[in-house]
């Protein structure tokens, strides 16, 4: 249901914007003078037309902006005001027929009367129920009045009188429809009173920034005004064909299609639906790239800043600077192929930028899908030859003035964009089909954006230069003066100012890197962390003042970007040599110191060890004394008693 009222939103709006266009291509002076063909006087004065005119905008504009239930009840009093004329014109039709017939007898006397007279009433008949469903009301008789000049016939009324029936039937019919305006112009009075009261409260800037924005989406100013281009363009085409047949073999299809387009770019209103045309024409080629590289995912995450808004306000930008309205339709279709081939160019540019992060994405993260490769490196192609295509064919077609070259650099600027990319892409390339790593790779892809760069800004100043003596020695015109002001700023003092500083950024980050110190094994070891730019073990490292260790690539790279740490964000500024060398010396003392505690620890665990070992020796000792004592006592018992037994042994003896 809600696709449904937005179809009919566009569709119902329409025809007021065609209105707008109509009215503008009016020519009131020249209808001014125009003969009533009966009374052979002047039709109108000027001033009427000129109200006329005035008054016809004003409601076409009411007609926009209003509500789209208000504007479907209109239509619908329109739709049944034509019905109603239909009919009248049908019984108009009927009562011609039946005065140059010259039947005067009654009508089912004649079967060719009946028939016409039966067909005619079925007819009305279906016009009238047609419109009481369209007024949702049951008083079909309101709308029956065309039928009286018919039932009169039936009745047997002389034809003399149809005529007069007729006239009644018209009277009746108009006496209606001024009832029911009548009886709706409370509600339009309602309406205007409460449109000028929301006007009243908004007349602040930021309400009517929010009014704009509001109206903007609830009438869908875009796809109103790429309809109505599109409806105009395709009758033009279609006229154009029919009357010319053999249009394309003659003039071109290229020559007819920008004829047409000029044709259908004369007025304000045209003007701006070609501009939203080209804008949806871009965001269907560039969601068209998006597709072909990516995928379908590539309408899941979609770039916000490649909507095909910058080509269509190019276009329109351009149109307004070099007076294309006020042209005539040669000049005008002479203008539009320049402004095109512009807009083209943009539309280039802007796919290089959804193309260059893909394509090197491949090659960075080492993917392996021929497909892709052969998806992103096919589109860089394209993007590499079409541009020099369209330098060739330019330069063959137009002579060389600011605007050609302008045009030719463009289009060199991209194909320069281009190549680099596929230089760094091919990089990257051979460093997945190598065993080790390309050394240096941040390097080289520095040289190779810092090449591109340095071309494109060696280019823009060219440009400059060639305006500027064409400007001196040649055609001096303000518009040239301000184009070349521009570019000068823009193409020339940007890109420089933006080069330098990256050169001066890589030359202070060279600068720090090599001025911290390197940490040592024991600081590594006691440090034993990733790095936290890369996550990757350190063998390696270089300390920040801050006292954080980040490995040298990863810490220069990272200082490209900024000069902050990457762990507490404090500056990283490079250690004056005295302080340089007071903290060496300190951690040098601090080594040292720790050197001692640790022999002293070690010290202390070997006098333990020895005094476990001296005390077990002891109880050793002590044991085995115990032990001889014991045998000795042994071995002197021993002997005592065996002196005692030999002293009584000889004793006895």
């Amino acid at each position: 249901m809600a696709g449904l009222e937005s179809v009919a939103n566009v569709i119902l709006r329409v025809p007021s914007i065609v209105l707008l266009d109509l009215l503008y291509r009016w020519d009131v002076e020249g209808s001014a003078h125009l003969r009533w063909p009966l009374y052979g006087t002047t039709f109108l004065k000027s001033d009427y037309l000129w109200n006329v005119y005035y008054l016809g905008h004003l409601g076409c504009a009411v007609l926009f902006l209003l509500p789209l239930r208000y504007l479907v009840r209109i239509y619908l009093h329109l739709l049944t005001a034509l019905l109603l004329h239909v009919a009248h014109q049908t019984a108009r039709d009927y009562i011609h027929q039946e005065v140059d017939s010259g039947f005067i007898g009654a009508a089912y006397e004649d079967p060719d009367t009946l028939s016409r007279n039966v067909s005619t009433l079925t007819g009305l008949v279906i016009v009238g129920t047609l419109c009481s469903l369209l007024q949702r009301t049951r008083h079909a008789w309101l709308f029956s009045a065309p039928v009286l000049p018919l039932l009169a016939r039936l009745a047997g009324l002389p034809l003399h009188a149809l005529p007069h029936l007729y006239t009644v039937s018209v009277t009746l019919t108009l006496m209606v429809v001024v009832s029911v305006l009548v009886s709706n112009l409370g509600a339009m009075l309602c309406l205007c009173r409460k449109a000028c009261e929301e006007v009243a409260q908004m007349l602040e800037g930021y309400r009517l920034v929010a009014l704009g924005l509001s109206l903007w989406t609830r009438l869908a100013v875009p796809v109103l005004f790429l309809v109505f281009w599109l409806v105009m363009f395709s009758l033009h085409v279609f006229s154009f064909l029919s009357s010319k047949p053999g249009a394309f073999s003659k003039q071109g299809l290229l020559f007819i299609f920008l004829s047409s387009v000029a044709e259908c770019c004369g007025t304000p209103y045209s003007l701006i639906g070609l501009t939203f045309t080209v804008s949806y024409l871009a965001l269907g080629i560039l969601n068209l790239c998006r597709f072909y590289l990516v995928g379908y995912s590539a309408f899941q995450n979609g770039n916000v800043m490649h909507r095909g808004v910058t080509e269509g306000v190019t276009l329109m930008l351009l149109a307004l600077q070099t007076g294309l309205l006020d042209l005539q339709v040669l000049q005008r279709t002479f203008l539009l192929s320049i402004i095109f081939f512009i807009v083209i160019t943009s539309t280039l540019q802007s796919m290089i930028e959804i193309a260059d992060p893909v394509v090197l994405a491949l090659g960075a993260t080492r993917n392996r899908s021929v497909w892709k490769h052969f998806r992103g490196v096919s589109m860089c192609l394209f993007l590499l030859f079409f541009p020099c295509y369209m330098a060739f064919k330019i330069s063959h077609l137009f002579h060389m003035d600011f605007w050609l070259l302008i045009l030719l650099s463009s289009c060199m600027l991209t194909s320069l964009q281009v190549l680099g990319t596929l230089f760094i892409y091919s990089v990257f390339m051979i460093e997945l089909f190598q065993d080790s790593p390309v050394e240096k790779m941040d390097e080289i892809i520095y040289f190779v954006n810092a090449v591109s760069r340095v071309l494109e800004f060696v280019v823009a100043l060219c440009v400059v230069a060639y305006g500027a003596w064409e400007s001196i020695f040649g055609e001096w015109s303000w518009m040239g003066v301000s184009v070349i002001i521009v570019h000068s700023y823009f193409n020339v003092w940007l890109r420089a100012q933006t080069g330098w500083k990256s050169f001066l950024l890589r030359r202070e980050a060279v600068r720090k890197i090599n001025s911290l110190p390197q940490a040592t094994e024991v600081q590594l070891r006691a440090h034993s962390d990733v790095c936290a730019i890369c996550f990757q073990d350190m063998s390696a490292a270089v300390i920040t003042p801050c006292h954080h260790f980040f490995h040298g690539d990863c810490l220069r790279k990272w200082l490209y970007v900024q000069d902050t740490c990457p762990m507490c964000h404090q500056k990283v500024k490079p250690p004056t040599p005295g302080r340089c060398d007071g903290e060496s010396q300190a951690r040098h003392e601090d080594g040292e110191e720790e050197d001692v505690l640790t022999d002293v620890e070690e010290a202390g665990s070997t006098e333990g060890s020895m005094a476990e070992d001296l005390s077990d020796t002891k109880t050793e000792d002590k044991m085995a004394d115990g032990e001889d004592e014991e045998e000795d006592r042994r071995e002197v018992g021993g002997l005592d008693l065996e002196g005692e037994n030999g002293l009584h042994a000889r004793m006895s003896d």
